[in-house]
């Protein structure tokens, strides 16, 4: 009887793990999926621009918001000096002085451009500079190196600066009204009153 070849089993395929590469072959590394790309990178922040510096000293600092300073016009010709009022009781007249020479020191006015007339009482300065004697404490004056204090009645003493504060911080009824023209005459490019503008105001208008 004739034998009949066996028919080839046929097995169903499973799945199972890759052939292993031969021998003397290395399998290949897998190249890493790339990611997200970063975000743009945040600009390092830039220097802040230097700070400009200080106007030179022929700049005229406004007279401070707070304190209501209106400026006026003295009467006579154009060579009179800017005036700008401080409105101050005597109490203050002093304190809204030494602000109105700060200012003008931190707006770059030299110190010796600066004169500061009392019609009362002395400046702390004045006093304690007057006790050394009078020769000293003008000889300040003549250096023309810091602000110079003196007493309004001492004006016609004092020789001209740029820029003249009166402190009308007392003093006879008519001390303001005679302050005015010595300091008037004595400041070339700015004068500054502090005192009541009920009483300065009139001054300034040429009046009593």
């Amino acid at each position: 009887m004739p034998l009949i070849p066996e028919e080839p089993q046929i097995h169903p395929s499973v799945p199972g793990p890759r052939a292993t590469p031969a021998a003397g072959r290395t399998a290949p590394t897998p190249r890493p999926v790339p990611g997200p790309r970063p975000g743009p990178r945040a600009a390092a922040p830039r220097p802040a621009p230097p700070r400009p510096s200080r106007p030179g000293a022929n700049h005229v600092p406004a007279v401070p918001a707070q304190r209501g300073a209106r400026p006026q016009r003295a009467a006579g010709s154009a060579a009179t000096p800017q005036v700008q009022l401080i409105p101050a009781t005597p109490e203050g007249a002093l304190d809204a002085a030494e602000e109105a020479v700060d200012l003008l020191l931190d707006a770059g006015r030299a110190p010796g451009d600066v004169l500061v007339l009392t019609t009362g009482e002395q400046h702390p300065w004045a006093t304690h500079e007057l006790s050394f004697g009078e020769e000293a404490y003008w000889a300040q004056h003549d250096a023309r190196e810091d602000v110079f204090y003196a007493a309004a009645t001492a004006a016609g003493r004092t020789a001209p600066r740029p820029v003249v504060v009166v402190a009308v911080n007392g003093g006879a009824g008519d001390a303001a009204a005679k302050a005015l023209p010595a300091a008037t005459a004595g400041a070339g490019e700015l004068l500054i009153l502090c005192g009541d503008p009920e009483r300065l105001t009139p001054l300034l208008s040429g009046g009593n």
